[in-house]
């Protein structure tokens, strides 16, 4: 998700004034700025950010305080942006014989290996850094997050449910942002959000994986598509849309949220079953459609939904 644009940002030394500097060519010691997007995705950002806000939002029951939310956001940011290029590293020998991904920043040399592991580090560094500026709860939990989030990149070799380890990854928002503001035991409403948000993250996820069935049967890689069949992950992305469903409801009575939750809980029940609608193994036209457009309305709803929900 490319939401950041540098183009006016600074300009070269050898045009006119008024010729702008593309984000292309912003360098950093890890590699030009448009290609670091471009390896973590970062335009994704959308799909965890909006939990761990509506996390805090739950836990304090109103506005959380402006330190709170700036210090969750960079850790979310660092964090996802950590797992993001450990995953392009690790994956990398597969990235580069699977036609999908060969235009990936590391797969083409546009940034180095050593560039992606001093990435890595900086991004672990600075998740730490804030999580100690958060509380000393989340400080004590920012290493096993960071180890949590780097397993999903090595499960694909070794089990199909990989798909929702990703999903209790992006599980953690939610209760990262409760813990950023009451750091103690999560209540309640985040844990059924987690449950939520692994479903939900683990069907997308498996929609995803019909894109590199073959290669994964032909590598011996794991998903559920490839082990189980197209016909089988449909019903397991499925009945992990239901379960989505069924837990986003929990959440609303849990929490104790007003009739807006409920009014667009239904309207992301019925975009799951759109999503659910547009996949089939074999048409994938629509695989980015449900991907990332739709999916990328949900997050931002469910927030929206807890915040109108506390106060209305």
């Amino acid at each position: 998700m490319h939401f950041f644009t540098l183009s006016n940002f600074c300009r070269p030394r050898n045009v006119q004034h008024n010729a702008p500097l593309s984000s292309s060519r912003l360098s950093t010691p890890f590699g030009q700025f448009a290609d670091i997007c471009r390896m973590v995705k970062i335009e994704h950002s959308i799909f965890a950010l909006p939990y761990a806000w509506a996390g805090a939002f739950l836990a304090s029951g109103k506005m959380p305080s402006a330190y709170s939310l700036v210090f969750l956001t960079i850790a979310m940011v660092a964090v996802r942006s950590f797992a993001m290029a450990f995953n392009r590293l690790v994956d990398l020998p597969f990235d580069r014989d699977n036609p999908r991904t060969s235009n990936r920043p590391l797969v083409t040399g546009a940034i180095s290996t050593g560039q992606t592991k001093a990435f890595c580090w900086a991004m672990a560094v600075v998740f730490v850094l804030a999580c100690a500026l958060l509380n000393t709860l989340c400080l004590c939990l920012a290493i096993p997050a960071l180890l949590f989030a780097a397993a999903y990149s090595l499960l694909k070799r070794y089990t199909a449910f990989c798909h929702f380890w990703l999903g209790a990854t992006l599980g953690l928002a939610p209760l990262a942002g409760w813990l950023s503001v009451t750091p103690s035991v999560p209540g309640l409403p985040a844990v059924l959000l987690f449950f939520a948000v692994t479903f939900w993250v683990a069907a997308f996820d498996i929609y995803y994986a019909f894109q590199d069935l073959d290669f994964d049967v032909a590598f011996g890689l794991y998903s559920v598509p490839a082990c189980y069949g197209p016909q089988s992950a449909l019903l397991i992305a499925g009945f992990s849309h239901i379960m989505t469903s069924i837990f986003l409801l929990l959440t609303g009575f849990a929490a104790g949220l007003s009739w807006p939750w409920y009014a667009l809980w239904l309207g992301i029940s019925l975009l799951l079953g759109i999503e659910h609608r547009l996949m089939r193994p074999q048409d994938l036209r629509y695989v980015n459609t449900a991907f990332f457009t739709l999916n990328g309305i949900i997050s931002p709803v469910v927030l929206l939904g807890v915040v109108l929900g506390i106060y209305l």
